[in-house]
């Protein structure tokens, strides 16, 4: 089975510890990094845990085993469902400085015929424990990041050989290069630039426009773009959150989501003052409609676009870490349905109360679900002057 060498799962944790984490700066000595490793990606936590240590910071690992989530809900009483470790998970936030996460899928399909209800169920359980998070990081005294170990599965899933679906992870992360930390520096320069142009546009409305897509989205009130930053490695995609009482029309998604071992194919989603008025899919629709119906998961909550000149990208993953980054020939749309980042608000997080942000149309939920879409497209903005430029066209932003 194909395996990175250590030198390159090296450089991979390096770039994920010493770059990601921090907002792009890396740990400092004494801070204190959670690690969420499964099994599978352990060659990778040997990596991990070796950078964490000679930055001088603590790391504290879970690690988790594979293929345990299946019988967890077939076995589960009702009680259990909802048991919830408040004490245990809130001593977990109070802890830690840094989460950093990694997907290693070994089924896709595990959870396929579980009752979607009692997923769903299952996270709002735990949508306490996303609030702590969401609230210590908006003071900016918490940040986080996720990477991908490829699995035999994974691979498969995406129809690559092992060694194809590592080769899109070390070019997408610059691991071929001598320094990618200071490759992956170089780009957010670049994304920076295009996020202050972004940022001067004072945009009031996108439209989207496909052959099979013809979508509006406001922006809303007092928004900023933000990308890269570390969140997510790698992250080529610039995005805000707009206000979602804005959103009309209709959305085609032309890539496959997975979504907590369920599988939805041809997503295409129609939108009247906000809401998802119409949920309709090729495979899985079941699952999507259960989704939808989680409170405020029929909202929008993220739109983003990525620009190929940034991303290496170019195969078809079955990861949204991957596909929501991908570059290929047009980049990529993906929106989110569910929660919005409360960081795109460009004033001062702290100084607003929860009626403050339902008033200027971000989303709350417990549940983030990004669907995206890689054909090609036009994105075209109306500014608050009432003048029109296209923003996205054949891939890359145009300003």
């Amino acid at each position: 089975m194909y395996l990175p060498s250590p030198k390159i799962l090296d450089k991979y944790a390096d770039v994920l510890v010493k770059f990601a984490l921090n907002s792009g700066k890396g740990v400092k000595p004494g801070e204190v990094v959670f690690l969420q490793v499964p099994e599978s990606a352990k060659p990778l936590l040997i990596s991990l845990q070796r950078s964490v240590l000679k930055s001088g910071a603590h790391p504290i690992i879970q690690y988790l085993p594979d293929e345990m989530s299946r019988e967890f809900y077939e076995l589960a009483s009702p009680d259990q469902l909802k048991f919830f470790p408040a004490t245990f998970m809130k001593g977990r936030v109070k802890q830690t400085d840094h989460f950093l996460m990694i997907l290693a899928e070994t089924n896709y399909h595990e959870l396929e015929g579980i009752d979607p209800r009692l997923i769903m169920e299952r996270n709002m359980v735990f949508k306490p424990y996303k609030d702590w998070r969401d609230n210590k990081e908006n003071k900016g005294k918490l940040t986080w990041t996720i990477g991908l170990f490829p699995t035999p599965a994974m691979a498969a899933e995406a129809k690559l050989t092992l060694g194809q679906a590592w080769q899109q992870v070390i070019k997408a992360c610059f691991l071929n290069y001598s320094d990618p930390v200071k490759k992956w520096q170089s780009v957010q320069n670049k994304s920076n630039k295009i996020r202050q142009k972004l940022n001067k546009l004072e945009i009031v409305e996108v439209n989207i426009k496909a052959r099979d897509t013809d979508l509006n989205i406001t922006i809303g009130q007092n928004r900023q773009w933000l990308g890269g930053g570390g969140r997510n490695i790698p992250s080529f995609e610039i995005f805000t959150s707009p206000d979602w009482r804005g959103t009309n029309g209709y959305i085609y998604f032309n890539q496959p989501l997975y979504r907590q071992g369920n599988l939805i194919k041809n997503i295409k989603l129609t939108f009247k003052n906000g809401l998802v008025v119409k949920s309709e899919a090729g495979y899985g629709e079941k699952y999507l409609q259960e989704l939808i119906k989680t409170p405020n998961s029929d909202k929008i909550g993220e739109f983003s676009l990525t620009d190929k000149r940034f991303s290496k990208i170019n195969k078809f993953m079955a990861e949204t870490l991957y596909d929501e980054n991908f570059g290929g020939p047009f980049g990529n749309t993906h929106i989110a349905l569910g929660s919005a980042y409360k960081d795109t608000f460009n004033g001062k997080l702290n100084k607003l109360t929860s009626k403050d942000w339902e008033n200027l149309g971000f989303n709350d939920s417990s549940v983030h679900t990004d669907i995206i879409a890689t054909s090609d497209r036009v994105v075209t903005a109306t500014l608050k002057s009432g003048k029109k430029i296209i923003l996205y066209q054949n891939g890359q932003f145009q300003i």
